[in-house]
Protein backbone atom coordinates (compact mmCIF):
# COMPACT_ATOMS: atom_id res chain seq x y z
CA UNK A 1 0.00 0.00 0.00
CA UNK A 2 1.52 3.58 -1.01
CA UNK A 3 0.64 6.89 0.72
CA UNK A 4 -0.47 10.14 -1.51
CA UNK A 5 1.92 11.20 -4.31
CA UNK A 6 5.03 12.48 -3.41
CA UNK A 7 4.69 11.99 0.62
CA UNK A 8 7.06 9.63 1.95
CA UNK A 9 5.88 6.66 4.29
CA UNK A 10 7.41 6.48 7.84
CA UNK A 11 8.84 3.61 8.87
CA UNK A 12 8.19 1.71 11.85
CA UNK A 13 11.11 2.57 14.15
CA UNK A 14 10.50 6.58 12.95
CA UNK A 15 6.41 6.23 13.88
CA UNK A 16 7.59 4.80 17.50
CA UNK A 17 9.91 7.11 18.12
CA UNK A 18 7.75 9.87 16.80
CA UNK A 19 5.55 8.89 19.61
CA UNK A 20 8.14 8.97 22.18
CA UNK A 21 9.31 12.35 21.43
CA UNK A 22 5.34 13.54 21.76
CA UNK A 23 5.48 12.26 25.25
CA UNK A 24 8.49 13.54 26.36
CA UNK A 25 7.95 17.04 24.89
CA UNK A 26 4.46 17.10 26.51
CA UNK A 27 6.14 15.83 30.26
CA UNK A 28 4.19 12.89 30.25
CA UNK A 29 7.64 11.20 30.09
CA UNK A 30 9.41 13.92 32.21
CA UNK A 31 13.45 13.92 32.82
CA UNK A 32 14.63 11.30 34.21
CA UNK A 33 12.28 9.12 33.94
CA UNK A 34 13.89 5.31 32.58
CA UNK A 35 11.86 4.45 29.47
CA UNK A 36 10.33 0.60 29.36
CA UNK A 37 12.89 -1.90 28.61
CA UNK A 38 12.53 -2.91 25.00
CA UNK A 39 10.53 -5.80 25.42
CA UNK A 40 7.85 -3.67 26.92
CA UNK A 41 7.92 -1.43 24.31
CA UNK A 42 8.52 -4.18 21.71
CA UNK A 43 4.64 -5.47 23.16
CA UNK A 44 3.02 -2.03 23.38
CA UNK A 45 4.21 -1.07 19.55
CA UNK A 46 3.57 -4.89 17.94
CA UNK A 47 7.14 -4.43 16.41
CA UNK A 48 10.36 -6.63 17.03
CA UNK A 49 13.14 -5.22 19.69
CA UNK A 50 15.35 -4.26 16.32
CA UNK A 51 12.65 -1.97 15.25
CA UNK A 52 12.31 -0.54 19.18
CA UNK A 53 16.60 -0.41 19.15
CA UNK A 54 16.14 1.45 15.67
CA UNK A 55 13.70 4.11 17.73
CA UNK A 56 15.42 4.68 20.46
CA UNK A 57 19.14 5.40 18.70
CA UNK A 58 16.92 7.91 16.81
CA UNK A 59 15.31 9.59 19.94
CA UNK A 60 19.32 9.55 21.15
CA UNK A 61 20.67 11.23 18.46
CA UNK A 62 17.76 14.47 18.59
CA UNK A 63 18.99 14.54 22.21
CA UNK A 64 15.92 13.31 23.97
CA UNK A 65 17.24 10.45 25.91
CA UNK A 66 20.58 9.13 26.75
CA UNK A 67 21.44 5.24 26.98
CA UNK A 68 24.17 4.42 29.59
CA UNK A 69 26.20 1.62 30.06
CA UNK A 70 28.26 2.15 32.80
CA UNK A 71 31.23 3.22 34.13
CA UNK A 72 33.83 3.86 31.85
CA UNK A 73 36.04 6.88 29.17
CA UNK A 74 34.15 9.48 27.63
CA UNK A 75 35.58 12.03 25.63
CA UNK A 76 35.19 16.07 26.86
CA UNK A 77 34.99 19.11 24.65
CA UNK A 78 36.49 22.14 26.37
CA UNK A 79 35.83 20.41 29.61
CA UNK A 80 32.02 19.22 28.54
CA UNK A 81 31.45 15.03 28.86
CA UNK A 82 30.12 14.52 25.73
CA UNK A 83 28.02 11.54 26.10
CA UNK A 84 25.66 13.41 27.97
CA UNK A 85 22.42 12.88 27.04
CA UNK A 86 22.44 15.67 24.26
CA UNK A 87 25.36 13.63 22.56
CA UNK A 88 27.82 15.03 20.51
CA UNK A 89 26.35 17.84 18.11
CA UNK A 90 24.01 18.99 21.14
CA UNK A 91 26.36 19.07 23.59
CA UNK A 92 28.55 21.66 21.47
CA UNK A 93 25.67 23.23 20.49
CA UNK A 94 24.47 23.88 24.63
CA UNK A 95 28.08 25.88 24.48
CA UNK A 96 27.57 27.94 22.01
CA UNK A 97 29.61 25.81 19.77
CA UNK A 98 28.22 25.15 15.94
CA UNK A 99 29.19 22.13 14.43
CA UNK A 100 28.68 20.16 11.44
CA UNK A 101 29.51 16.58 10.27
CA UNK A 102 30.75 15.77 6.68
CA UNK A 103 31.04 12.57 5.43
CA UNK A 104 33.79 11.84 3.09
CA UNK A 105 33.46 8.04 2.25
CA UNK A 106 31.54 5.11 2.87
CA UNK A 107 33.00 2.03 0.94
CA UNK A 108 33.35 -1.60 1.33
CA UNK A 109 36.32 -3.28 2.30
CA UNK A 110 38.13 -5.89 4.18
CA UNK A 111 39.53 -6.01 7.99
CA UNK A 112 41.93 -8.66 8.77
CA UNK A 113 42.99 -6.44 11.90
CA UNK A 114 39.30 -7.49 13.07
CA UNK A 115 39.34 -10.74 11.87
CA UNK A 116 38.68 -12.00 15.29
CA UNK A 117 35.22 -10.73 16.01
CA UNK A 118 34.26 -11.08 12.25
CA UNK A 119 32.67 -14.50 10.66
CA UNK A 120 35.76 -15.77 8.02
CA UNK A 121 35.46 -14.40 5.00
CA UNK A 122 33.27 -11.35 6.02
CA UNK A 123 33.34 -7.76 4.70
CA UNK A 124 33.20 -4.40 6.73
CA UNK A 125 31.61 -0.98 5.93
CA UNK A 126 33.91 1.40 6.31
CA UNK A 127 32.74 5.44 6.74
CA UNK A 128 35.07 8.25 7.09
CA UNK A 129 33.85 11.34 8.33
CA UNK A 130 35.37 14.74 9.55
CA UNK A 131 33.08 17.34 12.11
CA UNK A 132 33.67 20.59 11.50
CA UNK A 133 33.24 23.76 13.69
CA UNK A 134 31.24 26.29 12.02
CA UNK A 135 32.84 29.46 11.39
CA UNK A 136 31.66 33.18 12.31
CA UNK A 137 29.86 35.19 10.08
CA UNK A 138 30.03 32.50 6.70
CA UNK A 139 33.64 32.21 7.44
CA UNK A 140 34.97 28.91 5.99
CA UNK A 141 34.39 25.83 9.06
CA UNK A 142 37.28 24.70 10.78
CA UNK A 143 37.94 20.82 11.01
CA UNK A 144 37.64 19.70 14.68
CA UNK A 145 37.98 16.09 14.19
CA UNK A 146 38.24 12.90 11.99
CA UNK A 147 37.06 9.50 12.65
CA UNK A 148 36.71 6.18 11.02
CA UNK A 149 33.88 3.83 11.84
CA UNK A 150 34.17 0.08 10.17
CA UNK A 151 30.89 -1.72 10.91
CA UNK A 152 30.15 -5.27 9.66
CA UNK A 153 28.65 -5.63 6.46
CA UNK A 154 25.22 -6.85 7.62
CA UNK A 155 21.80 -6.57 6.92
CA UNK A 156 20.68 -2.66 5.90
CA UNK A 157 24.52 -2.19 6.47
CA UNK A 158 25.63 -4.10 3.39
CA UNK A 159 24.24 -1.75 0.76
CA UNK A 160 25.17 1.58 2.88
CA UNK A 161 28.08 2.02 0.38
CA UNK A 162 25.21 2.55 -2.30
CA UNK A 163 22.85 4.61 -0.76
CA UNK A 164 25.06 6.95 1.46
CA UNK A 165 25.16 7.65 4.93
CA UNK A 166 22.59 10.37 5.12
CA UNK A 167 21.46 10.26 8.49
CA UNK A 168 22.86 8.56 12.14
CA UNK A 169 25.55 5.37 12.07
CA UNK A 170 24.00 4.85 15.82
CA UNK A 171 20.52 3.97 13.94
CA UNK A 172 21.86 2.45 11.03
CA UNK A 173 23.63 0.07 13.98
CA UNK A 174 20.18 -0.74 15.71
CA UNK A 175 18.46 -1.19 12.69
CA UNK A 176 21.23 -4.17 11.73
CA UNK A 177 20.57 -5.44 15.63
CA UNK A 178 23.64 -4.58 16.54
CA UNK A 179 23.57 -3.62 20.21
CA UNK A 180 26.96 -2.96 22.33
CA UNK A 181 27.77 -5.24 25.53
CA UNK A 182 30.64 -4.56 25.83
CA UNK A 183 34.71 -2.84 24.67
CA UNK A 184 37.86 -1.18 25.40
CA UNK A 185 38.64 2.35 24.19
CA UNK A 186 41.94 3.14 24.13
CA UNK A 187 43.93 6.78 23.40
CA UNK A 188 47.26 8.00 22.63
CA UNK A 189 48.96 10.96 20.85
CA UNK A 190 50.47 11.17 17.34
CA UNK A 191 51.70 13.14 14.64
CA UNK A 192 49.07 13.69 11.54
CA UNK A 193 50.01 12.16 8.56
CA UNK A 194 50.19 13.94 5.09
CA UNK A 195 46.29 12.93 4.51
CA UNK A 196 44.89 13.48 7.35
CA UNK A 197 46.57 16.97 8.01
CA UNK A 198 45.21 17.98 4.47
CA UNK A 199 41.33 17.15 5.88
CA UNK A 200 42.28 18.25 8.89
CA UNK A 201 42.76 21.41 7.36
CA UNK A 202 46.69 21.57 9.86
CA UNK A 203 50.57 21.48 9.25
CA UNK A 204 51.69 17.92 8.50
CA UNK A 205 53.58 15.70 11.56
CA UNK A 206 50.73 18.04 13.87
CA UNK A 207 49.83 16.56 17.50
CA UNK A 208 46.76 14.80 18.02
CA UNK A 209 44.72 13.10 20.20
CA UNK A 210 44.12 9.70 18.65
CA UNK A 211 41.18 7.45 20.03
CA UNK A 212 40.39 3.82 18.68
CA UNK A 213 37.33 2.41 20.25
CA UNK A 214 36.14 -0.97 19.57
CA UNK A 215 32.99 -2.05 20.20
CA UNK A 216 31.54 -5.64 20.70
CA UNK A 217 28.21 -7.61 21.46
CA UNK A 218 27.80 -9.83 24.31
CA UNK A 219 28.82 -12.80 21.79
CA UNK A 220 31.89 -11.13 21.44
CA UNK A 221 31.30 -9.74 17.99
CA UNK A 222 31.74 -6.64 16.34
CA UNK A 223 29.52 -4.00 16.23
CA UNK A 224 31.69 -0.41 15.79
CA UNK A 225 35.08 0.25 15.60
CA UNK A 226 35.90 3.79 15.23
CA UNK A 227 39.38 5.75 15.08
CA UNK A 228 39.25 9.25 15.89
CA UNK A 229 41.62 12.11 15.46
CA UNK A 230 40.77 15.05 17.84
CA UNK A 231 42.07 18.82 18.28
CA UNK A 232 43.94 18.52 21.26
CA UNK A 233 42.82 22.65 21.93
CA UNK A 234 39.59 21.24 22.60
CA UNK A 235 39.27 17.85 23.62
CA UNK A 236 40.75 15.79 26.15
CA UNK A 237 39.93 11.83 27.32
CA UNK A 238 38.58 11.39 31.27
CA UNK A 239 38.51 8.44 32.66
CA UNK A 240 35.70 7.61 35.83
CA UNK A 241 35.97 4.56 38.34
CA UNK A 242 34.68 3.20 41.19
CA UNK A 243 34.79 1.21 44.33
CA UNK A 244 36.34 -2.58 43.20
CA UNK A 245 33.50 -4.73 41.64
CA UNK A 246 31.54 -1.52 39.93
CA UNK A 247 29.61 -2.55 36.79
Amino acid sequence: MTGAPGRRIRLKHERISSELAREIRSGRLRQGTRLPGEVALAERFGVSRTTVRAALAELSEDGLIATRTGKGSYVLYDGEPLDNPHGWARALASRGVASQVRVLSVVADRAPDLAAYLPDGARVVVVERVRELAGPGGAAARPLSYERATVPAVGPLADLPSRGLTGSLSAELAAAGLVVDHGEQRAACRPLGEREAALLDREPATWFLHTCRTSLTADDALVERVESLLDPEHFELSLSFGPAGDA
